[in-house]
This record gives C-alpha cells, sequence and structure tokens, in this order.
C-alpha cells in the first residue's frame, strides 16, 4: 500500500527550546572580548485544533478487509457527514503525555521516556503518539458527536484526527492517501484491531465517495451526485441510534472465520455487497433516490448473510421492523453490526411517524448533512490538510 510512513518525522522547530544571542546597543554588536548573552526562547504553545469526519456506509462494508481484496477486490460507497471527532492538542515544556476523553471522562498520563501501558484506555491516541515519533509532551483532549462502537467510523476518525494534529506540531506534510494508510497501521497493526480500509479513507478524504480496493491499491472516486440529489437524498434518510453500541463480540473476526472455512453464504454475501456498491453508485449519479430504500434493505439482508450474528442479542432487526412499519421504505444498520445507527429511507410524509414509533422503542434520532470535507487541523490562522 506504498511507502512506510512508519518513520519518525524529526520534531518542528517550534516544538525544541532554542536560544538565540542577544543584540545589544541597537546595532547588533558585542563589546570585544565579551560573550552574547543567551536568551531562552520559549516553544510555542498555541493550542492546535484537529476536526475529522463521521461516516454514513451505505453499502459494501466487509469488502475492504484483505481476505476478500486481495482475491475478488471490494467496494464501498459512502459519505461523510457534519459529526466528527475533535482533538485538540496543546505542547508541553516537558515529555510528559496526557489524554483526556470529555465523553467518556477518561484521561491518563505517561511520561515518553517510559511509554505508554496499552491497557484499552486510550489506546488509538497512545498508538498514535508513539507512530508518529513524538518527542516532546503534549495535552491531548478528545470529543466525539458519537460513542464508540456506533458504526460511524468514530475510531478512525479520531486516530486521523490525532495524526493531523501531530502532522502540524512537526511541520509534516502528508497526503490524504498517506494519512489513510498511517491511520491504518496504528489501528490494525500497532493496536491490532480488526477492520478494514473505508474508515481511515472516509475520515482522511472527505465527501461522497466511491472506494475500491485490491491488493495493489486503493482508489478513490467522487461520486457525482447533484446538488438536487444530494437534496432529496438529506429529505429521505433518517440516522437513528439504536440505544446500545457494538459489543466486543468479535463480529469481524468471525466474519473471517466464516469465510476462510468456505461457507457459501458468506461468500455469496460478500459478492452481494460488492455487487451492490456499484449498483448504489450508479442510482445515486443517476439521481434515483426512490431507489435507495429498496437498495438499503438488499444490503442489510446481504450483510446478514455474509455473517448471521451481526443482529444478534439486539433490537436492530424489531426496530427495522417497527421503521417499515411505520413507513420506512428501507434501512440497514451501520457499520459492522451488534448495535450502533440505524440508516432508514423513507418519503418525508413519514418521518414524524417513523421517529415517534422508534422513540417509542429507545431509538434516539441524530439530524445529519452531507459534509465534503476531510481531515483538517487549525494553529491560530494557519490551517494544515492533506496535501494533494
Amino acid at each position: 500500500m506504498g511507502r512506510d510512513d512508519g518513520a519518525a518525522a524529526p520534531p518542528a522547530a517550534a516544538s525544541r527550546c532554542l536560544t538565540r544571542p542577544l543584540r545589544a546597543n541597537g546595532a547588533g554588536r558585542q563589546p570585544l572580548g565579551v560573550a552574547p548573552r543567551l536568551v531562552r526562547v520559549e516553544p510555542d504553545r498555541t493550542p492546535i485544533d484537529a476536526v475529522a469526519p463521521l461516516r454514513i456506509s451505505f453499502v459494501g462494508g466487509g469488502t475492504d478487509l484483505p481476505h476478500w481484496y486481495e482475491e475478488h477486490g471490494g467496494a464501498v460507497l459512502s459519505a461523510t457527514i457534519d459529526h466528527s471527532v475533535r482533538v485538540r492538542l496543546v505542547p508541553r515544556e516537558d515529555r510528559e503525555i496526557t489524554v483526556r476523553s470529555l465523553d467518556l471522562g477518561h484521561m491518563v498520563a505517561y511520561h515518553l521516556d517510559q511509554g505508554p501501558a496499552y491497557d484499552g484506555v486510550m489506546d488509538l491516541p497512545k498508538a498514535a503518539i508513539a507512530r508518529m515519533g513524538i518527542t516532546t509532551g503534549v495535552d491531548l483532549q478528545i470529543e466525539s458527536d458519537a460513542p464508540p462502537g456506533s458504526g460511524l467510523g468514530g475510531s478512525s476518525a479520531l486516530v486521523t484526527a490525532v495524526v493531523a494534529a501531530l502532522a502540524m506540531l512537526t511541520d509534516r506534510r502528508l497526503s490524504a492517501h498517506e494519512v489513510a494508510r498511517l491511520s491504518h497501521r496504528i489501528e490494525r497493526e500497532d493496536l491490532g484491531i480488526s477492520g478494514g480500509w473505508q474508515d481511515q479513507y472516509a475520515a482522511a478524504v472527505g465527501g461522497f465517495n466511491f472506494l475500491e480496493f485490491s491488493r495493489a491499491h486503493v482508489s478513490v472516486s467522487t461520486v457525482r451526485a447533484s446538488e438536487q440529489t444530494l437534496a432529496a437524498l438529506s429529505q429521505q434518510l433518517l440516522l437513528c441510534y439504536t440505544g446500545s453500541v457494538r459489543r466486543n463480540v468479535g463480529l469481524i473476526d468471525r466474519q473471517i472465520r466464516l469465510h476462510r472455512e468456505g461457507r457459501e453464504e458468506t461468500i455469496l454475501g460478500m459478492k452481494r455487497l460488492q455487487e451492490m456498491a456499484f449498483a448504489m453508485r450508479h442510482a445515486v449519479e443517476r439521481g434515483d433516490v426512490e431507489a435507495l430504500g429498496s437498495l438499503l434493505d438488499e444490503a442489510f439482508l446481504a450483510k446478514k448473510q455474509m455473517n448471521p450474528y451481526i443482529t444478534e442479542h439486539t433490537q436492530i432487526e424489531e426496530m427495522l421492523g417497527t421503521a417499515r412499519a411505520a413507513g420506512a421504505i428501507g434501512g440497514k444498520i451501520c457499520g459492522a453490526g451488534g448495535g450502533g445507527y440505524l440508516l432508514l429511507a423513507a418519503p418525508p410524509s413519514a418521518r414524524g411517524a417513523i421517529r415517534a414509533a422508534l422513540e417509542r422503542s429507545g431509538g434516539q434520532f441524530a439530524a445529519f448533512a452531507f459534509s465534503p470535507v476531510g481531515v483538517r487541523a487549525r494553529r491560530g490562522g494557519d490551517v494544515w490538510a492533506p496535501s494533494a
């Protein structure tokens, strides 16, 4: 997947403690025999604020894992939305690291000389700091619009935002592909978290995209949807939180195991998901938003065919049934399953009835809009964005 992004970048000059000779008499000359007096230059402690978008995946999730795409190729249709993960980084003068989650109430601290303990608490930012080769202390503060395990790509958005903040701190230029590959390595290699590639690319690139995966490369194509089509989609789509996040039940590992065991239904389901990614992209590009609801239903059935455990011990199927009875055309679970958000398609006239019915079942609706912007970082008036 391209060059190795794991090499540590040298820290920027602004993050080091420098000295300079103090000029005298306004003319820059020192008396003969007098050594220049050195003045401490304080490091720039201006905060860096990084934002990475969350995403909704319409179809194709699961085909972005190497056990599938290395042999068959893979395809995912996804779009980033105006929900995000936000990171504030403040440089320190020492080598202490602190990481605080405003949402979860977690706080960890460690010294760079000892390194972090990977104990399940804020491991993603810890691993990003280690992978980026940071040599000076920082305080990180994290806030997200969705809980972990919600199916909106929040973990990858978090890593991507931290990578962007650290890249700005160290004055390191990265392309969107390099940001995605680096974030993928942090999650999949450094921490051994099972998963695919779509979330890192969604957060790094931003927008409504068609992603294709192969052994050789990842291809990102912008979906050519008109403003009218996007407006119509926004009127038809609903995002409903089921009331619980995905439990750590190893759904992705189960999917991989079912494929390796040669389970026919798993293979057929994955083929169908891959085919549907192309079909749904074409429907969006020709403005056929009416077809989206039934395609979401098909995508959900294909996902269950791929992995029959995605709704186990959840209200997902009951809530989808409730939504259809109230007027929804179709819907699916976001992410790997096991909880999180439902993506529903419905005529505008049915939205009120659907909301009322699902709220009685514990559902919580989140207003959203499509967002074309990928990860960004800001420091004062300066902006860091992935290079072209």
